[in-house]
């Protein structure tokens, strides 16, 4: 009768030695997004047949896994990933875990309803990896060793085998072990290397650069203003780090978003469990352009046969929130930081520029477009109470519009504004590019006044024929007063638009007309919420568009401005 004991190997020793290593993160280029560029480099010692294993398995998205070799003795040949039973060292917790622990020691046990006995722990049986695959089908997944449920103790007059589970104390006649080996499956990473002539070295320079999503930066700004035009704006950063650690790395917080076309798209060189746990969650100086130049894709990936169900536990990447609009119509600018060091799980806030920029106050009055009569008679009224509610009482809106003259732009980002170190609003920064401007508003400006007053001033019932219907003609004339109870002179921007053409405008108005064109029928981002309200007909975008006519103009303290205009709309009779 042939028996095996649980002894560990040296092979398992020496796979567990030359896998607790990693290659080290070098740099970072960090997407608001939440995707990064991450680049690994590093020495590390070569196996016996001149190849590097790691334990760090990455999840990038596909095609944009690389490897390379930075040894110009060492060309790599291909990438391996597998996993493999590699041998771990944990503190032994239970008495069937000390006895494991301490196999050769001499004790003292105590069976239940036994007196207590001396003897020399012999060992557990133990089915090794080998033999459980030989007695699985082809193709089946690889398992653990599987150990007995009993121990083989020596006595003077033979070996006794004891279920574990009758022990109940055990005495050590010497200090015991506290520290149990044993095997888990390991995911780890082989670099197989070329050497000439088959000699390689002890160490060799590697590296790896890939796309993952698991670490994002989100800006956001302060920017104090002094009241006359002069305004000192600081760009900071919070990073989010659920990706691995970092140390003294070189990070580039990138503006903009590129397209990634398979984001969602994990690369197989991750392994098929990664990828099961992924799909649920979703220059010239950077040390990134050397890795392109010297890297190959030859990847080869190595599973087990029979697919491995992963449990559902729930987790997600909490990379932050999202800030809306800040993924759209940014140009790609890059701000690099020096000696950044982020454990994975660790969030940090660092300051990134700082720039003297000028501003000026601006007043916006926005008067948006109502239904029209007969529309409004087909509402509930629910709908005509929401109505009444948003053009009950229009506010002109304090802005500050600030110029960006520095040399990079401005990203989409929440900002708080203040003034002579007192906070005095939070807005939202949107995208500018360098040589333009943005507004960032500030709050109602309770001290300009606005009166508005639209009337019906005459019918015309046969006013035009098409696809055989009769329509009528509605002329209109409006009128906004403006009154400037504040102590200065403010610079006014006014805009009203209207459904339908609008004939006049007083003073320097300038009018567009929008219809079926962008910005007006045919984008429906610039339709206001109630529209879907009522289902409009094929011949109102014949005749009507989107009319809107915008003043800009000074108004002193005290002065009151009056702007009219004139307008006409047509409906079926």
């Amino acid at each position: 009768m042939c028996m095996m004991f649980f002894i560990t190997s040296n092979a398992a020793g020496d796979t567990c030695d030359r896998t607790l290593a990693s290659i080290p993160v070098k740099e970072l280029t960090i997407f608001k997004d939440g995707h990064a560029f991450v680049l690994h480099e590093g020495q590390m010692a070569a196996d016996a047949e001149g190849n590097v294993t790691i334990d760090y398995l990455p999840r990038p998205i596909l095609g944009t896994f690389w490897a390379y070799s930075a040894d110009s003795n060492a060309k790599l040949a291909a990438v391996v990933s597998e996993k493999q039973v590699a041998s771990v060292k944990r503190t032994a917790l239970t008495i069937p875990e000390l006895i494991e622990a301490n196999l050769g020691a001499k004790v003292r046990i105590t069976e239940a309803g036994l007196a207590a006995y001396e003897t020399t722990i012999l060992g557990i049986p133990t089915r090794s990896t080998d033999e459980l695959s030989s007695t699985e089908p082809p193709g089946s997944q690889e398992k653990l060793p599987q150990r007995g449920s009993i121990v083989l103790l020596k006595f003077e007059g033979g070996v006794k085998a004891v279920p574990i589970s009758r022990i109940q104390e055990v005495t050590f006649l010497d200090e015991p072990k506290l520290q149990l080996a044993g095997e888990q499956f390991r995911d780890m990473m082989t670099l197989k290397l070329d050497w000439p002539r088959g000699k390689s070295e002890r160490q060799v320079d590697v590296g790896m650069v890939y796309v993952q999503r698991g670490i994002r930066w989100i800006p956001n700004y302060r920017i104090d203003i002094d009241g006359k035009g002069n305004a000192i704006v600081r760009l900071h950063a919070t990073i989010i780090n659920e990706l691995t650690d970092v140390e003294d790395v070189k990070a580039h917080l990138v503006i903009g978003v590129p397209k990634f076309a398979f984001e969602n798209t994990p690369d197989p060189i991750s392994l098929q469990q990664t990828v099961a746990q992924l799909s649920r969650h979703f220059r010239p100086d950077s040390q990134a352009a050397y890795a392109f130049s010297n890297m190959i894709m030859t990847q080869q990936v190595r599973m087990p046969g029979r697919h491995v169900d992963v449990p559902d536990n729930g987790q997600t990447l909490d990379l932050g929130p999202d800030v809306a609009g800040s993924d759209k119509n940014e140009d790609l600018y890059i701000f690099t930081l020096e000696h950044v060091t982020l454990k994975k799980g660790q969030r940090m806030v660092v300051p990134v520029a700082e720039y003297e920029l000028k501003y000026k106050d601006v007043f916006v009055l926005d008067l948006p477009f109502g239904p029209p009569p007969e529309v409004r008679h087909n509402l509930n009224s629910e709908q005509q109470a929401k109505l009444a509610q948003l053009y009950h009482a229009p506010k002109v809106m304090h802005k500050i519009r600030i110029a960006n003259d520095a040399t990079c732009p401005l990203t989409t980002a929440p900002a708080l504004i203040l003034r002579q170190g007192c906070i005095i609003a939070q807005g939202m920064m949107t995208y500018t590019a360098v040589g333009t401007s943005s507004d960032l508003e500030l709050t109602t400006a309770v001290d300009i006044a606005v009166e508005k007053l639209d009337k019906e001033t005459d019918r015309i019932a046969d006013a035009a024929k098409w696809d055989g219907y009769t329509y009528a003609r509605s002329n209109l004339t409006g009128t906004i007063a403006l009154t400037n109870r504040r102590s200065d002179t403010v610079v006014l921007e006014i805009q009203r638009s209207v459904l339908g053409n609008i004939d006049s405008a007083s003073g320097e108005g300038s009018i567009v007309h929008l219809g079926r064109h962008e910005g007006g029928w045919a984008d429906p981002n610039s339709l206001p919420f109630w529209w879907p309200w009522y289902d409009w007909p094929y011949w109102w975008y014949h005749f009507n568009p989107v009319g809107r006519v915008r003043w800009e103009c000074e108004l002193k303290e005290g002065e009151t401005i009056e702007l009219q205009y004139k307008w006409h709309y047509f409906w079926r009779r």
